[in-house]
């Protein structure tokens, strides 16, 4: 599951950078993991670039990526990650 994911991001992030304006996207949690099961939702944390973004954006993008994947995602902005989490969260992103 983890390089169908990671590859279909590859295959559209010119789409969805120019899109929605966003910095860096990487994707993180059970998928990534292994340990997914069938229902479980998408892990992504994104960036945008400075000054877009918007809430506007951000569910816009966050559709985009559900109907890409035909699956729930939990978008998680990177600078909003509490500090608590972000050692157990940010080594396991996989940036594409």
């Amino acid at each position: 599951m983890r390089n169908r994911i990671t590859g279909k991001l590859k295959n559209n992030l010119v789409e969805i950078k120019r899109r929605f304006e966003i910095k860096e996207i990487g994707v993180f949690g059970s998928c990534i993991k292994g340990k997914a099961k069938k229902g479980s939702d998408i892990d992504i944390l994104v960036e945008f670039e400075e000054g877009h973004k918007t809430f506007d954006n951000y569910m816009e993008l966050k559709f985009f990526l559900e109907e890409l994947f035909n699956r729930k995602v939990d978008l998680i902005l990177k600078n909003a990650l509490k500090e608590g989490i972000k050692p157990y969260i940010l080594p396991e992103v996989i940036y594409v």
